[in-house]
């Protein structure tokens, strides 16, 4: 087989498909650990609002720690799959670029994870409203964060293109609408974050984001079974 959707499909399930399975498999728990504790964290920090506040702002503070250890563990779950991608997909289109988008993305998150954002936006509860000043590792943050974010919207578009390629249509669709959504959203957090539907629908973007990876994973793993 010579397309996205071919992977080394065994009966016998060699260990080659089984380490394949295995690394794909970081791509579907990857995405709703992130979110979950993301999520809890968001509901139960004394001061924290998602209609005001990124989500990076949570790596500040006492318990700032799970937050960071929240984007380094999701980023390197994420290379993980991108390997997991690379050995899967093993022709046609898409199958360089759209593994290396991926982990590119997860390395990003690596990044947002070992250079904190800056406090902003009254969050940690005590710092002064507003932007407020840049460090040197909350630039790094945002630069690292932003690369990612980019690499994560081109695999989505890679993908569609492979997708189209193959006449898989509803797949084509499904990653093009998803790239271009994070892009609309992305741009929108990077002209400025405060605004509380730019914040919300970033959020959305995120966990759209995860979805098309925990589902491209799985799509994979069935082809290896």
């Amino acid at each position: 087989m010579t397309a996205i959707t071919a992977t080394a499909r065994r009966t016998d399930c060699s260990p080659q498909a089984r380490i394949t399975k295995s690394l794909l498999g970081w791509g579907v728990v990857a995405g709703p650990l992130y979110v979950v504790v993301t999520g809890v964290q968001a509901l139960t920090r004394d001061g924290f609002d998602l209609t005001r506040h990124p989500a990076s702002l949570l790596a500040n503070g006492g318990p700032g720690w799970i937050q960071i250890a929240n984007l380094i563990l999701a980023g390197l779950m994420t290379v993980a799959a991108a390997v997991g991608m690379r050995r899967a997909v093993r022709a046609g289109r898409g199958r360089v670029w759209g593994p290396r988008l991926v982990a590119l993305y997860g390395t990003g998150l690596i990044c947002g994870g070992i250079f904190r954002a800056d406090p902003a936006f009254g969050f940690p509860v005590g710092t002064p409203d507003g932007p407020g000043p840049v460090s040197w590792h909350g630039l790094l943050h945002f630069v690292g964060g932003g690369i990612g974010f980019l690499g994560l919207i081109g695999a989505c578009l890679v993908f569609a293109r492979a997708y189209a390629a193959l006449g898989r249509r509803g797949w084509a669709i499904y990653s093009g609408a998803t790239g271009i959504v994070f892009f609309a959203a992305f741009a929108g957090i990077a002209s400025g974050p405060g605004n509380a539907v730019i914040n919300l629908a970033f959020t959305a973007a995120v966990v759209l984001g995860w979805a098309w990876i925990s589902a491209t994973c799985v799509h994979l793993m069935r082809q290896a079974a």
